[in-house]
């Protein structure tokens, strides 16, 4: 069974972890990189847990995925989620699903009614669970930032 908990600011060492770990497996998935998570202070990642609510799911007393939402700093009633992982060992057992459901739960309370995410087009796992999800393509492509301009991804949303 899988277990979802909100980190909070003084759980910062345990995100900085988990999101290391994402990091490390799944390099061409995320926005920043593990050279330059690495660095960072541990205000840098208090400051994430104060501004973004981040779930983490737990199976086995271990950390085994986490999610983030984000609200859309231009767009009225949009939000985002983001970083989402989930531990190879832990793949599917529900896990992705479980996470994913969180975050709408918290764009929905947030009064969201629109929710994005970006997806690399060579993850079909991660694909396959948002279109489960109810996340459409909306058109919007492009690419991740230096060095790895080489990986695309497309947009999806889901209207909530």
């Amino acid at each position: 069974m899988v277990e979802l908990v909100q980190l909070r600011s003084p759980e910062w060492q345990r995100l900085r972890s988990i999101r290391l770990r994402a990091l490390r497996d799944a390099p061409d998935a995320f926005g920043s990189t593990f050279e330059e998570a690495i660095t960072w202070s541990a205000e840098t990642w208090s400051d994430q847990l104060r501004t973004l609510p981040i779930v983490v799911a737990v199976k086995d007393g271990a950390d085994v995925g986490m999610a983030r939402y984000a609200p859309d700093d231009t767009r009225a009633r949009t939000g985002w989620l983001i970083s989402w992982w989930v531990a190879p060992a832990a793949r599917r057992m529900g896990v992705g699903s479980a996470l994913t459901d969180a975050i709408i739960e918290l764009a929905r309370a947030a009064g969201v009614t629109r929710l994005l995410l970006d997806v690399a087009d060579g993850n079909a796992a991660a694909t396959a669970l948002y279109e489960v999800k109810g996340f459409a393509p909306n058109g919007e492509i492009g690419s991740l930032p230096p060095p790895r301009t080489h990986v695309r991804e497309h947009q999806r949303e889901r209207r909530i």
